[in-house]
């Protein structure tokens, strides 16, 4: 209970211009601490579009690779397709000169 005397004792003890001058430091305080939040939010911001920015430069960088990757996959795919196919007529066709000679021989015998 003694700190509720005192506290009342203490009541209306400032003078008004005193209390002012606080208020208004507070009020000043308190108006620059928003100003350096906003700032700093702006800066924030800043950062992370410069870092989107940089990490879309990137990606589309490496899709671009992968892209060229897989264009020059499908071209030797191709080349290779082709080659098969060229092996495969060899082949059938050395079997077809190897049918006809036996054939021939057959024949003659």
């Amino acid at each position: 209970m003694a700190k509720d005397s005192e506290s009342k004792q203490n009541f209306m003890t400032k003078p008004l211009p005193q209390i002012l001058n606080e208020i208004e430091d507070s009020i000043r305080l308190a108006d620059e601490a928003a100003k350096n939040a906003r700032d700093a939010a702006l800066g924030a911001r800043e950062t992370g579009e410069k870092a989107a920015s940089e990490a879309t430069k990137i990606t589309n960088k490496r899709i671009d690779r992968v892209e060229q990757t897989l264009k020059n996959a499908m071209q030797l795919t191709e080349q290779l397709k082709s080659a098969i196919m060229n092996g495969m007529a060899a082949v059938e066709k050395r079997l077809s000169e190897k049918a006809l000679e036996k054939e021939s021989a057959a024949k003659s015998e």
